[in-house]
């Protein structure tokens, strides 16, 4: 080993058997074989003074695979601990030895038994070498003593667990009472926190990398009486800003039974306000845990919060808080735990401005006001705060308004845009017999469109029991549903959704202006109104949304739809996109104006799903007498575009689909004005002149008869069924409406009875006379609404009414006197046993045989 030029070199030997790769490998390990083979930096000689009482360590990192060693004298060692009052010189074995040791220098301070060093605390020793370092200041102090750490500018900023600093300078400090160690906080520099009050010793961290250019350590210490108290943090807040502080040992317990203050120092013209963000509360056996305020100018010192109460806000100037612990249960003892802000702003212009919010003749609703993006996102602390307040000192970031009171609140914020209200009220009915009767309005209240907060969201949640459903109608603006091809562009819409406790049905998004009338649905029922931009001010005073219970549905919802005859309207089953749930069955009815013809269409060929059990179904059927009923099932083609020249009903019934298949169906309805057929016309026109001739060609016959036969006499006979056999139906007047318990013709020419006395004494026939018809009278039950089966698979005619029964219609024959006889001619009375009686069919038989003979 020699030196040139002050550089060290090491010649080391090795056997000339060796091979070039052996050789190769022994130099890599050389430091085994030779010490000073490895040498790459040069030495570091670290002297301490007896007095300063000061430990010097340095250790491999933990674990860091032991890639570089320290080379003392001839001796190569992993780690390296220097004492008070020790000289040593050591080295590194490789060029950059900050990837693998770190080092600790400790400096020992007893103020119990001997003189504190009070002042300001140096870095020493100099001259280390460039390690990660962490440097350590152990003061034992006694519990009847106070110490005192003063930070310089600029100061120190408490951070999280965890949580790293910009410029990897850290301080952790913990205190010391008797046996336990307290953990008071972590901190970065560039904070508010400007000194630390602790009873008893206290255990300082400066933690710093290997290439920090800090030179001081940037605190002193000084002696103070007893703070009577775990510790005092101040924080200075000189201007707009806030400052994020946490409980000794977060996020672990506070120390049982034990006191804390944090000092704001604030400047009188600055408003101060209090937030806990995250808390937790132990078990207590004795006393309660509790916040105190001290405000200095207040009337009610100290003024004593539960960690669950809103904290005081709008606070001018300085204040101390301070957090009380308790007594807690040995067996179950639970953690106290808090990490609070403080926000310091100006007087806002606002501030002193009063909104008056009556909510007293409201019942069952919440109105909350709070920040943007409330309650998934939090605002940065960087953001600016806005506050509400409903006192000058009771203000927070979000507040809640309960029904049955009225408030005076203000804000305190620089842009009142990023402030939104979400409001929710609850309408139930329990008794059918006294809600039916009452239609509720879905409407804002003018207490919340008043206040120059944009409203988000409101909420009606309707809880209807069983056997109960519910009603929505827009009798002036009707509604419109939301879909891809007929996009909502107002500055409001209604999300409706019907649910159970065991399913959610999204019936749709509705807005304004559209063609559905009224909207019925089974189980409760959430109406939320969700504005976009600021038009819903202008618009509020147009709602007209109302809401009513009606009895039981068959269908989970029925739309009641009248389609604008300028537009072409646009329909889709509910839950889109994820499909109607399995076996639930929905229900359209289209109402079509007299002079107009609707055409209707779906959007797709079929259903697209295939069912697991059960079949999928699409019905339809016009509201009109012998209308056909078309169905079809999943596994078929959906009905092509048609005329409805009546009111309609669409139905779409869900089977269980296959898992990865759902029904999503959507259908389109258009109006136009019925054209006139002329041909149709020309029909109607040649079918009244045949009528005609049919009628006058009868009159004229008649009239002929008349001249040739005696008067016609109306004899009742019961045994005789001159009913025309019928199909079955088609006799569709009931014995209201028909005529057949009157006589087709009663001439004025006729005899009755007198004539039959002439009979001598023979067997009187039943003579029948008039008389009107008072028993009572039935009618055929009105048309039962339309109905769809599931098991239909092919359209079919509707069935036709039943027939009326044989009672509803008098059988009669008439009798005629004999041609050529006189009244006085016995002799022929005689022969026919008294009975004058001829049918019409008979007579009309005779007839035909004298004109074959004259003939």
């Amino acid at each position: 080993m020699f030196a040139v030029g002050g550089t060290l070199i090491v010649k080391c030997a090795f056997p000339p058997s060796l091979t070039r790769a052996k050789t190769e490998e022994l130099l890599r390990h050389a430091p085994r074989f030779c010490p000073l083979a490895g040498i790459h930096q040069g030495s570091f000689t670290i002297a301490l003074s007896k007095v300063d009482n000061v430990t010097v360590m340095i250790k491999l990192k933990p674990r860091v695979s032991p890639g570089c060693q320290i080379r003392v004298k001839y001796a190569i060692r992993s780690e390296l601990k220097i004492k008070p009052g020790e000289n040593v010189t050591f080295t590194f074995t490789c060029n950059t030895p900050e990837k693998y040791f770190i080092m600790e220098i400790r400096k020992n301070i007893d103020c119990v038994s001997g003189l504190c060093p009070f002042g300001d605390v140096h870095l020493y020793p100099m001259g280390l070498p460039r390690l990660n370092r962490t440097f350590v200041w152990d003061v034992k102090a006694s519990t009847k003593a106070g110490l005192e750490l003063k930070f310089s500018t600029p100061w120190l900023r408490q951070i999280e667990p965890g949580e790293t600093c910009p410029d990897s300078v850290r301080y952790n400090i913990n205190s010391c009472v008797d046996t336990a160690t307290v953990n008071i906080g972590t901190f970065c520099r560039n904070g508010s926190v400007s000194r630390i009050k602790l009873l008893g010793g206290v255990i300082m961290s400066l933690h710093l990398s290997w290439d920090s250019p800090l030179t001081t350590s940037g605190f002193n210490i000084a002696n103070r009486a007893s703070i009577k108290r775990l510790c005092i943090i101040e924080s200075v807040l000189n201007g707009e800003s806030s400052v994020t502080l946490m409980s000794p040992n977060y996020p672990l317990a506070f120390p049982e039974d034990e006191l804390m203050t944090w000092q704001f120092v604030i400047p009188s013209n600055l408003r101060a306000s209090v937030f806990f963000h995250n808390y937790s509360l132990s078990n207590c056996e004795r006393k309660e845990e509790r916040v105190e305020y001290y405000i200095p100018g207040s009337l009610s010192n100290p003024e004593v919060f539960k960690l669950s109460d809103s904290q005081p806000a709008n606070i001018a100037g300085s204040f101390n808080l301070s957090l009380q612990g308790c007594d807690q249960d040995a067996q179950n003892p639970g953690v106290l735990r808090l990490l609070f802000q403080v926000i310091v702003q100006h007087p806002q212009v606002n501030e002193n401005v009063t909104h008056v919010v009556d909510l007293s003749k409201e019942r069952n609703m919440t109105v909350t006001i709070h920040f943007e993006g409330w309650p998934n996102r939090l605002p940065l602390t960087s953001e600016p705060m806005c506050l509400i307040c409903k006192d000058p000192r009771t203000c927070d970031r979000v507040l809640t308004l309960m029904s049955g009171t009225t408030y005076k609140i203000s804000f305190l914020c620089k842009d009142l845009s990023r402030l939104r209200i979400t409001a929710e009220k609850g309408i139930s009915c329990v008794d059918l017999r006294w809600c039916q009767r009452k239609i509720y309005s879905l409407v804002v209240p003018k207490a919340i469109t008043q206040l120059p907060i944009r409203l988000h969201k409101f909420i009606w949640k309707i809880l209807a029991p069983d056997l109960i459903n519910v009603e929505i109608t827009s009798p002036s603006l009707k509604l419109q549903q939301h879909v891809p091809e007929q996009r909502c562009n107002t500055s409001y819409s209604y999300g409706i959704v019907s649910a159970t406790p065991e399913t959610e049905l999204n019936v749709g998004v509705f807005c304004p202006g559209g063609s559905i009338e009224k909207i019925q649905m089974r189980n409760n029922i959430t109406v939320s109104l969700k504005t976009f931009g600021k038009g819903f001010l202008n618009e509020s005073d147009h709602q007209d949304l109302k809401m009513s219970f009606v009895p039981h549905i068959k269908d989970e919802c029925i739309f009641t739809v009248s389609p604008d005859p300028k537009a072409k309207v646009y329909l889709q089953t509910p839950n889109w996109p994820y499909g109607l749930p399995p076996y639930v069955s929905v229900s359209w009815y289209v109402v079509i104006p007299s002079k107009q013809v609707a055409r209707l269409g779906f959007s797709k060929d079929r259903m697209g799903i295939s069912c697991e059990t059960g079949r999928a179904y699409v019905n339809i059927k016009e509201e009109a007498p012998g209308a056909e009923e078309t169905v079809r099932r999943e596994d078929e083609l959906l009905p092509q575009p048609r005329d409805m020249y009546h009111d309609f009903w669409v139905n779409v019934s869900n089977c269980k689909p296959v898992e990865g298949t759902q029904l999503t169906l959507q259908f389109w309805v258009t109006l136009a004005d019925k054209s006139i057929d002329l041909g149709m016309i020309v029909a109607v026109v040649a079918g009244a002149g045949v009528l005609v001739a049919i009628v006058l060609t009868v009159c004229c016959v008649k009239k002929k008869k008349k001249k040739i036969q005696s008067p016609a006499v109306g004899v009742y006979n019961m045994n005789v069924n001159t009913q025309v056999p019928r199909k079955q139906g088609l006799f569709t007047k009931g014995r209201k409406t028909n005529e057949s318990h009157v006589y087709a013709v009663i001439d004025d020419a006729m005899v009755y009875g007198h004539l039959l006395k002439e009979s001598n004494g023979s067997v009187t026939p039943e003579v029948d006379v008039y008389r009107p018809f008072d028993g009572p009278v039935g009618s055929l039950p009105p048309s039962p609404p339309p109905f769809f089966r599931k098991d239909i698979k092919r359209s079919s005619n509707t069935e036709e009414p039943p027939s009326l029964t044989d009672t509803d219609h008098d059988t009669y024959t008439f009798a005629h006197q004999k041609l050529g006889l006189s009244e006085d001619n016995g002799d022929t009375n005689e022969k026919n046993d008294g009975d004058t009686s001829v049918s019409l069919l008979e007579n009309k038989e005779q007839d035909d045989s004298v004109m074959l003979k004259e003939a």
